[in-house]
This record gives C-alpha cells, structure tokens and sequence, in this order.
C-alpha cells in the first residue's frame, strides 16, 4: 500500500509498506479522505509539538474517514483513550494519563491506504454526509469543546480570534447557541471575509493587536464574554484577554510554535477572567454528525482544496502558505 511518511520537518516522502494486521479489537480500514490540521503543519515545519518531537520517520493524519472491511462508511476518532485511569473514568478521556493519538508523536495517522483502528473509535456516516465531511468531524469535535468550556449561553457576545477551519467552526457554533454579537479576526483578509459568511456579526483584520480600539468600538466598548483564541499566536491572546469583560472567559484553542502562551497577570487578575486550555474533545461525535447531518453546521464550504495521496508534499506546501481554508487528502 501507499504510505506518506515524515522524516524531518518539511520532508515528506512516498513509500510502499505491507497493509497493516488489525489486532484484536481493531478494525482494518481503507482510508477516504484526511484533513490536514494546523498541528500537522507543527510537525511539518518544526519537527514536532511541545516536546513530542519526532524521533522516527511518522505518518502524519488524524482527521479521517474510511471504509471498514465490512463495508461500512464511517468517522474515526483518532484519540484512543485507555478507558480505565483516573481521568478516563470521570469522564474526560482527552485527559488520559495513556493517551495514544493517530499522527502524533509514536503512533503512525491515516496519509496511508489503509489503517487498523479499535471498533470502538468507529461512527458511522449517515449516506447524507461525503467522506470529506466525515474527515471535518474532528475538527469540528474540537470546536464543539472549546464551546462547551466556554459555557456560552443566549444573548452572550463572543470573540473568535483566528479565523483557520476550527475558528469558523467556533463562529457557527457560536452562533447556533444564541450569542447575540459575534467579532471575529484574522491576519488573512479571505479568512476574514470567511467568518462574515459562516455568521460573524463583524470580522476585522488582525494587526499585531493594533486593531484592538477598532474591536472595542465595534462591541461598543463593552467587550466581549467569551474570547475564544484559535491562533496559536502570542498578539491572539493578547487581544484576547484585552477585549473581554470583567468576570469574563478566555478560552485557548491554539497551538503555539514555541510552546508557550502568556498573558498580563495584572489585566486578567483585575478583571477575575477565567482562562481555560481545550485539550483535543470528548464525547463529540455522535453531536458533531447531527449539527452536520441536520445542516446546522457547514462543514463542507470549509473544504477549499484535494489533493491525492501522492500529492501530500504540495498539500502540505498549500496548507502552509495558508491559502484557502481547510485541505483535504483523498485517499
């Protein structure tokens, strides 16, 4: 079968590898279609996240949709939480203490044609719903988290600082749970006119923070409940924290390239803010398919660009220049 592999950052390459064996209690898959994520391009371009740093030649890919040997159309939640710590049995298995991740650090992701994944990781997608609808699921999972972290509540007014594919996702959500004033920024003017079409009520170029007055005036000067920052950028935070309310939440759903995330102590401790970090999802899916089965939620406008299998290197080489919206591999 056709494999992508990873061998150090910005180094993507083709090869021929045997099908996998499931083992007992997977499921063997022939994988359809693969979202490229921002924390795929961490791997691209820096050669990991945080301090998993890549140590062997890794397939990349977690975003996925695929055919069972059965037959069956289905989504793949590609976090394969160990059911049985601390964590898991309060019912947050992003937070597993064993934690196995497709994509990510030792464990090979779906830029491959086939791929074993336990039956329990398995949804199945509704005929209404194409193989790249069933790869945006997981982005959406997360969207859906940092939503419900947020605790947002109608007639609430929200910020969405980032406008990528999981940003725009925050935006319909965002507005699906009643916020009665959407702000959304972002340092590329086609995301920027993506978030007026997905449901802000304004959208405003980012400049380094520059455009914070230009925020406040156009929530009048009140700011915002929720700050949801989906960057993974330092001046997204900052404005963040700057355009909320006292008593207000700050939610972090982006990855910083240099593992750290600050704040003024000072403004977030005067103003009491509540400040939470989205850790991947939990118990999405099933919630994720309904919003996109019933078309609440869009997420096939957000697919710009395809690519096959073969072409992985020019996706990724796309998805770094940030053109477009969301890329998906057809496998």
């Amino acid at each position: 079968m056709e494999v992508v592999r990873l061998h150090a950052h910005g180094e993507l390459r083709l090869h021929d590898e045997p099908e996998p064996a499931p083992a007992a209690g997977e499921v063997l898959l022939q994988v359809k279609a693969v979202g490229v994520c921002g924390s795929d391009l961490h791997w691209f371009t820096e050669g990991g996240i945080g301090d998993a740093q890549l140590e062997k030649p890794l397939i990349l890919g977690h975003e996925i949709s695929a055919i069972t040997d059965g037959g069956e159309r289905v989504a793949v939640d590609p976090a394969i939480a160990c059911g049985h710590c601390e964590f898991c049995e309060r019912g947050h298995p992003n937070l597993c203490d064993n934690m196995i991740f497709a994509g990510h650090d030792k464990t090979d992701g779906a830029l491959r044609e086939y791929a074993s994944f336990p039956a329990r990781c398995l949804f199945p997608l509704p005929d209404s719903l194409s193989f790249a609808d069933g790869a945006m699921l997981e982005p959406l999972g997360v969207a859906i988290h940092a939503i419900d972290l947020g605790k947002l509540r109608a007639g609430m007014s929200v910020g969405v600082f980032g406008c990528g594919p999981i940003g725009l996702l925050i935006v319909q959500l965002a507005r699906l749970s009643g916020a009665s004033n959407i702000l959304a920024t972002d340092i590329l003017p086609h995301r920027v006119e993506a978030a007026k079409g997905f449901g802000a009520d304004q959208a405003l170029l980012a400049e380094a923070g520059r455009e914070l007055d230009a925020i406040l005036t156009a929530i009048e000067g009140r700011g915002v409940d929720v700050a949801f920052e989906a960057a993974g950028e330092q001046e997204a935070v900052d404005v963040s924290v700057a355009a909320v309310v006292p008593g207000g939440k700050v939610i972090l759903v982006g990855i910083p390239a240099d593992d750290r995330t600050s704040f003024s102590a000072s403004v977030a401790r005067r103003k009491g803010l509540t400040i939470k970090l989205v850790r991947r999802m939990k118990h999405t899916y099933p919630r994720a398919i309904e919003l996109v089965s019933k078309r609440l939620v869009d997420v096939r406008s957000l697919v710009t660009h395809r690519f096959p299998l073969e072409k992985t290197a020019e996706a990724f080489a796309v998805a770094q220049r940030r053109e477009g919206l969301k890329i998906i591999i057809e496998v």
